[in-house]
């Protein structure tokens, strides 16, 4: 297997799927608008999406380039303006993956925010069954490389256009998962805002993953007032409050359950309520509520979608009202889940163990992604040296025993540094090239001591090996 420089990916053939040409900006025809109306045919069940032997052959495409040594590429997923998304196989043990690459040239100052809360956002969240999940992110110089679950069944968007409107039953088990999805979202602080069913894909199980965080908002980002202010999202998917800027901001929440209605009544019907060449006159139809629910749609989902897609935020339907109707319960089970803040610190980041941790991106030049790492251990310290391993080890030893440390040598390389009830170990990671990653770790002591009295000198000894600290405060 070759093992090409990721810095120079090459381009990999493949046969481009188009989405089906519409007339203007609609879905359908009005042909077959009236013919939905008229006849109601019945709905179609979507289709198994891919088997794992197809993934394989995905995977096995005229493909040989690795990742950094982890992951071997397959065929070209898609493209967006700054990334790519490949399949991928991890080489440890042949888990099939979804590798985006983003190129740091291409991205500008506008596009780093959107990086940043994909990322964060993503790895908040990954412990829902119903979002996509994010594996691990890794970077060079010039890249940041996401693995992620690869969803093998397509979008919601696509799949819907090429097989028809659902049966109901089938429309509320994919939007149950949507909701549920959505709820884990806000109760950990994460508003999607660009709710829309290209960024809603589907599993080998025909099971829902919402994804693409890019516009996401994190709770640290509201306002004082809670609200946010950011007009983004795809105009007939996003709420009007998000798009017409009304004074004192907008709930994400509520923005996220309008989108909820859009889709909801897109299983059902395979249209779109407000759908309009002109976007001025499809804000005039959603604050006149200006939309036809077909006769085949039952009362219980009428109700629903009446009242999500209410252009008033303030009476609008809740994520959380969605989930006490009756309709809604029906046959619903409440998947297992966890926050990312509940979890053991070890198992939510080995800042250490890998050098493809979050915060070593903003190590990297190009983009600074330092926000994205909340720092759980506080007693840890870290510096970047472009020294060589034993010059930094060295200087390490020297400046402990002149400051009155024992100096033990411990196992792979690490120091250990004591001095009465204090205990610190130094950790060295050669990351790439001519720079290392050094931790040091208080393992036993008082912090407050060590902050007051001893690491103020530490730092001064050893300023000639540090490139730069990386986290200054313990």
């Amino acid at each position: 297997m070759g093992n090409i420089d990721p810095e120079n990916l090459p381009e990999v053939p493949v046969q481009q799927y188009k989405t089906p040409k519409t007339r203007g900006s609609k879905l359908v025809s009005w042909v077959v608008v009236i013919k939905a109306f008229l006849y109601a045919p019945p709905a179609m069940e979507p289709r198994a999406p891919p088997l794992q032997g197809q993934l394989q052959r995905s995977i096995s495409a005229p493909n040989n380039t690795t990742v950094l040594n982890k992951y071997q590429l397959g065929r070209l997923l898609g493209r967006g303006s700054f990334a790519k998304v490949y399949a991928g196989r991890a080489l440890t043990d042949n888990k099939i993956v979804a590798v985006k690459i983003i190129d740091k040239a291409r991205t500008d100052a506008a596009m780093e925010p959107r990086i940043i809360s994909e990322i964060s956002a993503m790895r908040r969240l990954q412990y829902h069954p119903n979002i996509l999940g994010i594996h691990e992110v890794m970077a060079t110089k010039t890249r940041i490389y996401l693995v992620m679950e690869l969803a093998s069944g397509g979008d919601l968007f696509t799949n819907v256009l090429q097989r028809g409107k659902m049966k109901e039953q089938t429309a509320r088990r994919y939007f149950q998962q949507l909701v549920s999805a959505l709820s884990f979202c806000h109760q950990n602080g994460v508003a999607h805002r660009d709710v829309k069913p290209h960024n809603i894909l589907l599993d080998e199980k025909g099971n829902l993953k919402v994804s693409d965080f890019g516009l996401s908002a994190l709770a640290e980002a509201k306002s004082v007032n809670g609200m946010l202010h950011t007009a983004c999202g795809t105009p007939g998917f996003t709420a009007p409050e998000v798009m017409s800027r009304r004074d004192g901001g907008y709930d994400g929440s509520k923005a996220d359950a309008w989108s909820c209605g859009v889709i909801l009544f897109f299983l059902l019907t395979a249209t779109l309520p407000f759908d309009d060449r002109s976007i001025a006159n499809m804000f005039k139809r959603i604050y006149r509520k200006d939309y036809q629910i077909p006769p085949w749609v039952s009362k219980p989902v009428k109700s629903i979608v009446n009242q999500l897609l209410d252009p008033n935020p303030d009476t609008r339907m809740s994520i959380e009202g969605i989930m006490k109707h009756s309709w809604f319960t029906k046959k619903f089970e409440s998947p297992s889940q966890r926050s990312a803040l509940e979890l053991d610190e070890t198992k939510l980041c080995r800042p250490y163990a890998n050098v493809n941790a979050f915060d070593l991106i903003s190590l990297s030049s190009g983009l600074n992604l330092s926000g994205l790492f909340e720092v759980v251990n506080r007693k840890d310290k870290r510096f970047t040296s472009s020294q060589t391993v034993e010059r930094v080890m060295d200087r390490v030893r020297e400046v402990g025993g002149r400051s009155g440390y024992r100096v033990v040598e411990g196992k792979g390389g690490a120091i250990g540094l004591g001095k009465g009830r204090l205990s610190l170990v130094f950790e060295v990671l050669e990351i790439a090239e001519r720079l290392l990653l050094v931790e040091m770790k208080v393992v036993e002591g008082g912090l407050m001591e060590f902050e007051e009295t001893h690491w103020g000198e530490l730092k001064d000894g050893l300023e000639d090996v540090v490139l730069q600290w990386h986290n200054d405060a313990i």
